[in-house]
């Protein structure tokens, strides 16, 4: 630990000692949060002897931002965790600026960390096109608490030409023998892509492949995930400047996949891009391999949006999606809470009473649902819409394209909605921030309904 590291790790402490944080009444209560700070991207998800590893971007000293480090957090069952230092500061020539998003690897019990390393040269920069250094770094826990080294593997010079300093986001897996890395890319053209590396020794890397749509998709894929699913690959990322089309394409920026059928490795081609969530806050997405079940996190938050959380004035701002299961039906990919959430429900809720809840709804035609007379739900003609005529602090309505609504699951949190229809065929996520003393929750139209109370998620700090 060098003298740079040692001095970030006491301020991190201090500022989460004296964060106000837990004070706040709209703190969510089973979604994982930052101690003090801002929260975004989900690093490093993992499973590795017998802990579920939650790293995440994590800005320690501004609910607004600031230098982004790697916090932690990690659980044996999804449901306790416990709060660690942070695991990656940016204590590196390499990441002076930011430690920036990546993935882990696990071998042997080793955690093999890949991540972005971020440098703003001084000057006349837009750090676009120049400025920037978005470098490929990897390091390495053996304890999965403390890393015992960190080097830098690539620098913007090691990647293919055409590109714009943006080159991020390494995710790492092993396949058949080898090592390969998928990236997101700008090109200086302003099209956005996923570059492709594979390595014999998790150090090495060599550009293999390019992957991209036809015709141009948004100028930046951000945070890109590639995997087998069921025997079907799917390419996950998150495009910045998609333009809005009607009911898609909703947010300031889009996060969703394509079906890749071929060999990433070679010849290829991308399906139809599909949106992994309708709602106002689900971005940069992360899965990873829990036995033989894919899981996803996602941040409950959306860059550059022209809404906002009223949270900032306790020293924090956002969170976590709750961990969800991963099926595929053709290719379409469903998206579920994990099973292991169901034991959080402590006892049927009274309807009238409800605040942070887990509710199954099953509709027989139209109908609308109403919580905490803040947030409106309601489908039909093929439709299902999200408003949110008060506490939406700056959120107005999302839609989806669902067909027939047949069944609807809502995880509802002091401050955050998670809807799911259909089985996980859409789902829409949201903070809302209702007056603290509603409660409640109103359903019209004819069907089943099941409601729970829910227990907090038990975190140690």
């Amino acid at each position: 630990m060098n003298a740079m590291h040692r001095d970030l790790a006491r301020l991190v402490e201090q500022a989460e000692r004296h964060s106000r944080a837990a004070e706040d009444p709209y703190r969510l209560r089973f979604h994982l949060t930052p101690p003090a700070g801002w929260m975004n991207d989900p690093n490093g998800l993992c499973k590795c002897g017998g802990w579920y590893h939650v790293f995440y971007q994590y800005g320690p000293f501004d609910p607004t931002g600031g230098v982004k480090c790697w916090g932690h957090y990690r659980s044996r069952d999804l449901l306790c965790w416990e709060q660690l230092p942070p695991m990656l500061y940016p204590d590196q020539p390499w990441d002076v600026h930011g430690v920036y998003s990546g993935s882990a690897l696990v071998e042997d019990g080793v955690l093999y960390l890949y991540y972005t390393g971020n440098v703003k040269q001084p000057g006349a920069h837009d750090y676009i096109k120049t400025g920037r250094g978005h470098n490929t770094a990897l390091a390495i826990s053996r304890d999965g608490v403390t890393v015992e080294s960190n080097e830098l593997l690539m620098t913007n010079a090691d990647y293919p030409p055409g590109l714009t300093c943006h080159v991020r986001d390494p995710k790492v897996w092993a396949q058949d023998g080898a090592y390969y890395m998928v990236q997101g890319a700008r090109t200086l053209n302003g099209r956005g892509e996923l570059l492709v590396f594979a390595s014999p020794d998790k150090r090495r890397w060599t550009h293999i492949n390019t992957l991209a749509t036809p015709e141009p998709f948004g100028y930046m894929w951000e945070c890109p995930d590639l995997f087998c699913l069921e025997g079907q690959w799917f390419l996950v990322c998150s495009p910045q400047g998609v333009a809005r089309q009607g009911d898609r394409f909703q947010n300031v920026y889009s996060c969703g996949y394509f079906p890749l059928y071929g060999d990433f490795r070679g010849e290829y081609a991308l399906g139809g891009y599909t949106e992994l969530d309708c709602g106002f806050d689900f971005y940069a997405p992360q899965t990873f391999l829990d036995g033989t079940r894919r899981l996803m996190l996602g941040w409950m938050g959306m860059p550059d949006a022209d809404y906002q959380n009223p949270t900032v004035p306790f020293g924090w701002q956002h969170g976590m999606t709750v961990p969800c299961e991963l099926t595929r039906r053709g290719e379409k990919l469903l998206r579920n809470p994990a099973r292991e959430l169901e034991a959080l429900r402590v006892q049927p809720a009274e309807p009238e009473e409800a605040c942070c809840f887990d509710l199954e709804h099953r509709p027989k035609g139209d109908g609308r649902l109403v919580i905490r007379d803040s947030a409106v739900i309601e489908w039909g003609k093929g439709r299902l819409a999200l408003s949110l005529p008060r506490g939406g602090a700056g959120r107005t309505v999302r839609t989806a394209n669902v067909g027939d609504v047949r069944a609807l699951r809502i995880l509802a949190d002091t401050s955050s909605l998670e809807v799911f229809v259909n089985g996980g065929e859409a789902v829409l996520s949201t903070r809302y921030y209702p007056d603290l003393a509603a409660r409640g929750v109103a359903v019209t139209g004819g069907g089943e309904t099941a409601l729970w109370e829910l227990d907090a998620l038990k975190i140690q700090r």
